[in-house]
């Protein structure tokens, strides 16, 4: 209902902010554990891959060393295995086979006298040359299917992708749990220090020493609600200074236009101006009458004032301000007395009968408030951030319509504009509560 910053919305947005951190930090901890895991895993498939086809070679060279009699090795079938070939000095096959994808990459390796690697998509080929203790000379050629590997790697980051997930949704969960239960009572101490504040300036939470965070803030609440008591019961005790000040002069022009008023000798003229001091003096008593009402009780209990209609409204704008047009609207009782609402919407209208040739007022009720909405053809709004700004630039703000939105808000409403001040025309809106 008044457009202030919010306690409870900024510890809520603090709330999403520690949320989203959470989930940002457990997300980027998560990533950089599978870019990690993977990066790992791909160097112990390298290693274990050379590991494989180095053991292969070793367990056919060892049979060699044992078969071979003569210049030429020799391996029986049995002890090697698929993909793998053995080959004489002269490149020539002996035992084993090479697989028809690799003929080539084992035809380069078969001749080598040092030991090599082809490594491929799918596979990695391996070469080592040996000599038997007979003197026989050749080169084991061993190949290893990279597919298992990669499989493993697929699987590894499938698991790592869904831990992440969870790791986000955990950190989300517990944060969202430990914000709910850090923050609670910060939103509790806030939502009721606001309602003291309105309701109760006598009110602490009195938590004693600031031993804790929680102590403290109390702590520091208490010191702002006491200051905020001084303010007010200061405000009050000026207000009702001035209008003491004002009721004793008030009331001698009030003597004094009526002794007047009683006079047979008065011309015609002298007695309508008169009769419009008089009306004017009786407007003004009853609007400080109703004022001052308003300052001393407390929110809850400025019901007891009094209450108008809505009609009743609409209907005294109409006879004050000539021209004006009153739109159907439903009608609802206000839980403030006419003058207070005419003293929150006057201004408005005001500026409307100065500025534009065509005012509208309608009346609509939302849940427990009643806006009066005021429409009018003027030049619109030049700046919306100064429009209730007291004392700011001549136009439709200044001091009018801070004065009017301040009485509004004394009695649980509030005046807005509504627009984005660039379109021709201006509405506003005098919010006051539903009785």
């Amino acid at each position: 209902m008044i457009d202030r910053p919010n306690a409870l919305t900024d510890l809520r947005g603090f709330r999403r902010q520690l949320i989203w951190l959470a989930g940002a930090s457990a997300a980027v901890v998560a990533a950089t554990l599978a870019v990690v895991a993977q990066l790992v895993l791909s160097v112990t498939t390298s290693h274990t891959v050379d590991r494989v086809i180095e053991d292969r070679t070793n367990a056919v060279i060892a049979l060699a060393d044992a078969a071979t009699g003569g210049s030429t090795p020799t391996v029986p079938d049995r002890g090697v295995d698929p993909g793998v070939a053995v080959y004489d000095s002269r490149g020539r096959i002996v035992a084993g086979s090479a697989p028809p994808s690799l003929a080539s990459a084992f035809a380069e390796l078969a001749r080598t006298t040092t030991e090599r690697q082809l490594a491929g998509d799918r596979f990695t080929v391996g070469a080592e040359p040996f000599r038997t203790p007979s003197g026989a000379r050749g080169v084991v050629v061993s190949s290893e299917a990279l597919a298992p590997y990669e499989h493993d790697e697929s699987q590894a980051l499938e698991v790592s992708i869904a831990a992440g997930i969870l790791i986000v949704l955990l950190a989300v969960a517990v944060a969202t749990w430990i914000s709910h239960r850090a923050l609670s009572p910060v939103a509790d101490m806030a939502r009721t220090a606001e309602e003291w504040s309105e309701h109760d300036l006598e009110r602490r939470f009195d938590l004693g020493p600031p031993t804790d965070e929680i102590r403290e803030l109390a702590h520091t609440l208490d010191g702002l609600l006491e200051k905020v008591g001084h303010a007010i019961r200061a405000e009050q005790r000026l207000t009702s200074e001035l209008a003491h000040e004002l009721r004793t002069p008030l009331t001698v022009v009030q003597a004094t236009a009526d002794l007047l008023a009683l006079r047979t000798d008065l011309a015609p003229d002298l007695s309508e101006d008169v009769e419009g001091i008089r009306r004017a003096a009786r407007t003004m008593a009853a609007t400080i009458t109703v004022l001052l009402e308003i300052a001393r009780r407390p929110s809850s209990e400025r019901a007891a004032a009094g209450t108008c209609s809505a009609d009743d409204v609409l209907a005294e704008a109409s006879r004050r301000y000539d021209g004006l047009t009153v739109a159907d609207a439903e009608s609802a009782r206000i839980d403030v007395p006419l003058e207070i609402a005419m003293r929150a919407l006057g201004p408005v209208l005001d500026n409307s009968a100065r500025l534009a040739d065509r005012t509208t007022v309608t009346v609509e009720c939302d849940g427990d408030l009643v806006d009066l909405v005021v429409s009018d053809d003027g030049p619109g709004v030049a700046d919306v951030d100064v429009l209730f700004r007291p004392g700011a630039v001549p136009g439709r703000s200044g001091l009018g319509l801070a004065l009017a939105r301040r009485i509004a808000r004394g009695v649980g409403g509030d005046v807005l504009f509504r627009g984005d001040g660039e379109a021709r025309g201006a509405t506003f809106v005098v919010r006051l509560p539903r009785a």
